[in-house]
């Protein structure tokens, strides 16, 4: 560099290697505070998640509370009642039955099935045959309880348990027309002694009338309610409801355990083959109420060696649903 008097002057900045050293050494700690810090935050993002209870469970909590008279914060586990509270049933029951399905029971008819499963000693065991409208409402009133259903087209079913994974449906292949109704029915009375007995392991019955490829735990449970709307029977050539009546007559009478008495219901049990078939294996002297539409029967089990359906007795005083 030149001054004024022409002068040359070279200087030199020289870098002592310990500024070199402090200034990696800063880079250093300020990275490991960052790290730090976000391990932090991110570890208290996960204890948070899993801590904090969701919002389903925290509105349910509120509910129970204002329904049992408590607090919401009385209790820090999530609600594990048996049955659901009054207010809900009759929430679910109104709306369903002002559904703008053509198809769809009456709120008269799903009371009488809710009021079942109302006083059915948890966990309650409820076998359904059919996909309906209701199937939805069937497993949420089954609160805490098992819940099968039953549907002769294997394709609906595989649908209909995608899209509601928490449905258990298994699909049966019916090998009956409705128009072989009474031809099967008379055969089947013939031989209540052997194959068609009201007591037996379906599984390895050879009843023309017996559903015997359901899935092994089915024939297993001691079910509690058994409603049979399907399958199909409103046509000639439809399978008709011969072997879901029968197989619920015997389901019921062949229990091992649990409470010995079985509610059975049957769907549109004005048509021939329903209100048939009820007669026959399900028994007048069994039935509770009815209308046209359904038919409510309590069914006792039976001893082992027992040879038919009905006893003869004279029948009970029968209500009417309204």
């Amino acid at each position: 560099m030149k001054n004024g008097s022409g002068n040359t002057n070279t200087k030199l900045i020289l870098l002592h290697p310990y500024i070199q050293k402090q200034t990696s050494t800063t880079r250093l700690w300020l990275l490991a505070f960052v790290s730090f810090f976000t391990i932090v935050f991110l570890l208290t993002l996960l204890y948070t998640r899993d801590t904090i209870p969701s919002k389903n469970t925290s509105v349910a909590a509120a509910v129970a509370a204002v329904v049992t008279g408590g607090s919401p914060s009385s209790s820090s586990s999530p609600i594990s009642n048996s049955n659901l509270p009054t207010s809900a049933i009759n929430a679910l029951l109104h709306y369903a039955s002002r559904s703008n399905d053509s198809f769809h029971m009456s709120y008269g008819e799903m009371k009488s099935i809710s009021d079942v499963l109302r006083r059915c000693a948890p966990p309650c065991n409820l076998l359904v045959f059919g996909l309906t409208h209701e199937t939805l409402l069937w497993k949420s009133l089954n609160h805490n309880g098992r819940t099968v259903f039953i549907e002769e087209n294997r394709y609906y079913a595989a649908y209909f348990e995608e899209i509601h994974p928490e449905i258990d449906v298994f699909d049966v292949q019916y090998t009956t027309k409705a128009h072989e109704a009474g031809e099967l029915v008379t055969t089947a009375k013939e031989a209540a002694g052997n194959e068609c007995r009201p007591v037996q392991n379906l599984l390895f019955s050879d009843c023309k009338l017996g559903l015997n490829d359901l899935p092994n735990h089915v024939y297993d449970v001691d079910w509690d309610v058994i409603f049979v709307d399907g399958p199909r029977g409103d046509a000639h050539e439809g399978p008709g409801r011969m072997s879901s009546i029968f197989t619920a007559a015997v389901l019921a009478r062949s229990k091992k355990g649990g409470n010995p008495k079985t509610h059975v219901f049957v769907h549109d049990y004005y048509r021939d083959v329903e209100r048939l078939c009820g007669d026959e294996f399900l028994c007048r002297e069994n039935l509770v109420e009815s209308n046209d539409l359904l038919a409510h029967y309590v069914l006792d089990k039976m001893d082992k060696n027992s040879t038919q359906f009905c006893n003869g007795r004279k029948k009970r005083s029968v209500s009417s649903l309204s």
